[in-house]
């Protein structure tokens, strides 16, 4: 039945929802306006002798849907340091750069990521994300397609790895070998046995440990793992005695979500140098 739903929806009211003659087009239009980056150096914060590396959160969803190939070419064409993304394992095995584990939130037919083929997930349209309109052919990309826009560019890409699998995990690790991006690549995940799992593939990966709140144990876990293991924590769920904590044990911490200029400078005056956003720019 959801097959059959889905095929309704692309046949029939994906076309008549991007038509520029049709009312919702304008409806998502108004719902859809792209956002101004906010700079950081502009405000004070960060200099060409002390920057502040910034990694745009699912690309840089403020000016091109989240996690969509635009959204990840303006993270180039904006020097951020690094571009980071989500990536699903589909029936086929093949990974496909999304958040969620459905298709609901951000594609006009519905369903479960696992429950495609890529060739299936393919045909999905995009129904919500800034400047919408501009990319009416624009697909689900795949992890490879994702690393493309790398290539020879000085913005990282960070892959967030959502699927719970850890039999195909060495094919994250081939696909940014095959690409050449193995030395720039980030791989995160809040499941510390994936990144191990990383780790005896290819210790030279970086890796970054997703976190909640930082506490004594996560630091300690992220130590164990190797050298090149950071803390990436929800800036929304520490305080300065947590964030502290990181600092004065030398691991290398970066923080998701930050969206202000007071929080940027609030880290940044704490001696963080790494952050995520939406929103701002160098």
């Amino acid at each position: 039945m959801l097959a059959f739903i889905n095929k309704i929806i692309t046949l029939i009211l994906v076309p008549i929802y991007l038509s520029a003659w049709s009312p919702s087009y304008y409806i998502v239009k108004l719902f859809n306006q792209p956002q101004e980056l906010i700079s950081i150096s502009e405000n004070g914060i960060s200099s060409p002798d002390d920057p502040v590396y910034l990694t745009a959160h699912r690309g840089v969803s403020a000016l091109a849907p989240e996690n969509s190939l635009p959204s990840f070419v303006e993270a180039v064409n904006h020097n951020y340091y690094s571009a980071e993304c989500d990536i699903h394992l589909t029936k086929d095995n093949e990974w496909v750069v999304i958040h969620n584990s459905s298709t609901d939130a951000k594609f006009c037919q519905y369903g479960e990521v696992s429950d495609y083929t890529l060739e299936e997930l393919k045909t999905f349209s995009y129904k919500w994300g800034a400047n919408l309109w501009k990319y009416p052919d624009m697909r689900i990309p795949t992890l490879d397609e994702y690393l493309d826009v790398f290539v020879g560019t000085d913005t990282r890409p960070q892959i967030e790895i959502k699927a719970d699998n850890y039999d195909l995990l060495y094919t994250v690790v081939e696909a940014v070998h095959e690409k050449g991006l193995a030395e720039e690549s980030i791989i995160i995940s809040f499941d510390l046995e994936q990144l191990k799992v990383i780790h005896e593939i290819d210790p030279s990966i970086e890796l970054w440990y997703l976190v909640d709140e930082i506490t004594n144990e996560n630091i300690a876990a992220a130590k164990a793992l190797g050298d090149n293991v950071w803390l990436s924590a929800n800036f929304s769920r520490n305080d300065k005695a947590s964030m502290q904590l990181a600092i004065d044990a030398g691991v290398g911490v970066s923080f998701w979500t930050v969206n202000t200029i007071e929080d940027a400078k609030m880290l940044y005056d704490m001696g963080v140098r790494y952050m995520e956003t939406d929103i701002l720019c160098n």
